[in-house]
């Protein structure tokens, strides 16, 4: 008797078992590579405006803040000049779920505004920022001198 060049159906029914395992070890691994870019990219928003209010207020020779209201994160002229909006020249709103909380170590008074403030010199107060949501969180410490992020934390679901 001669046989075709087919598969059996057993043979069909084990390379989809085998698939089905596979795919499901590499589901929880793709889960964190997805989380992980979540959280990058929450970084790399905060750090843009931090970026941001660092090169206007040497640009323009005027203070800057970035502030925390209701959800966003807002960067703003510290005194806008004479016809000037009020509002944030740039936001950033954080998703569900996610929560930002600001600290500056070398305060003098413990209940500080949530207001950051980056100086005409491009000098800016040091401060400890941290971020949690879905993905996981981070916290960075930023120079007073140079506002560039220190990694305290980093860890992503």
């Amino acid at each position: 008797m001669r046989r075709n060049g087919g598969f059996t159906l057993i043979e069909l029914a084990i390379a989809v078992v085998i698939l089905l395992i596979i795919l499901a070890l590499a589901v929880p691994s793709m889960q964190g590579v997805f989380a992980d870019r979540r959280l990058r990219i929450s970084l790399d928003k905060f750090n843009s405006l931090v970026r941001q209010a660092h090169e206007r207020s040497i640009a323009e020779r005027r203070s800057y803040l970035i502030m925390w209201r209701d959800g966003k994160v807002g960067l703003r002229p510290e005194a806008p000049m004479q016809g000037e909006s009020r509002g944030p020249v740039s936001v950033w709103s954080l998703n569900k779920g996610e929560s930002m909380k600001v600290s500056f170590p070398a305060a003098m008074v413990e209940d500080t505004p949530l207001e950051w403030v980056f100086w005409p010199s491009g000098n800016c107060e040091p401060a400890v920022v941290s971020f949690r949501g879905k993905s996981g969180g981070w916290t960075a410490k930023y120079s007073a001198l140079t506002a560039r992020a220190e990694m305290v934390s980093y860890v992503a679901k």
